[in-house]
């Protein structure tokens, strides 16, 4: 072996950069963050957690968007995060569902979504997700009813949080995508005054569960080695 040859591969290991994984979070204000001024929000503490030596996270939600909007901006979202040439997102991380809930003037009126549609919503939006690269799924957090309406006109309510989880459970469960119930399964989570939105303290208590919960820590885990 040359000393050439050894400079060179002396070089390759000195300049090799090892490239964390990449992860989005899609979804609506649950994810973008919205009721925790502290710290904004649980993805936002999740974030800065990985920031030295974790995976590179991208917060990407937007207040108001319901199933079929997180849908239209999927995959455009998914290309453009890659930070380097031909690269892209390892996992998605969705949380969605809960602006389709409400029913629309009134506690009986017309569903926002009605569970048909969003059936058929969050289906592909989980079938196109899955073909792009792993995903999971946190869902929604039980509301406060008794502050209801919210924006005045929106009656969220917990029979039909529980349909549209279900439903959202059930296509999870389909295609093998891992789905943290956080409507059942989770101690009280502490809300903003508007009944909807957790607090900084309802954040803190989510994030633990996510933190807590297999897929995240193995994908922690895996990075801390690199």
């Amino acid at each position: 072996m040359t000393i050439a040859t050894n400079l060179h591969r002396s070089r390759e290991t000195k300049f090799k950069v090892t490239v964390p994984a990449k992860v989005i979070a899609l979804g609506d204000s649950f994810i973008y963050g919205y009721g925790d001024n502290l710290g904004g929000g649980w993805v936002e503490r999740l974030k800065r957690q990985w920031m030295n030596d974790g995976p590179v996270l991208y917060n990407l939600g937007v207040r108001g968007d319901r199933t079929k909007d997180a849908l239209l901006r999927l995959e455009q979202e998914y290309s453009v995060r890659g930070e380097l040439r031909n690269q892209f997102p390892e996992l998605i991380i969705l949380s969605v569902g809960l602006n389709d809930t409400p029913r629309l003037g009134k506690p009986n009126g017309k569903p926002y979504t009605n569970q048909e549609d969003f059936q058929k919503h969050i289906q592909t939006l989980l079938e196109v997700a899955s073909r792009l690269c792993q995903v999971v799924f946190v869902g929604m957090v039980p509301v406060d009813e008794s502050k209801m309406p919210f924006a005045g006109c929106l009656y969220y309510n917990h029979l039909d949080q529980s349909i549209y989880s279900e439903i959202t459970k059930q296509a999870c469960r389909e295609r093998d995508i891992p789905y943290l119930d956080l409507f059942r399964n989770s101690p009280t989570i502490e809300l903003s005054n508007d009944g909807l939105h957790p607090n900084p303290a309802g954040h803190i208590k989510i994030l633990e569960q996510v933190c807590n919960w297999g897929p995240i820590k193995q994908l922690s885990s895996q990075s801390a080695k690199l």
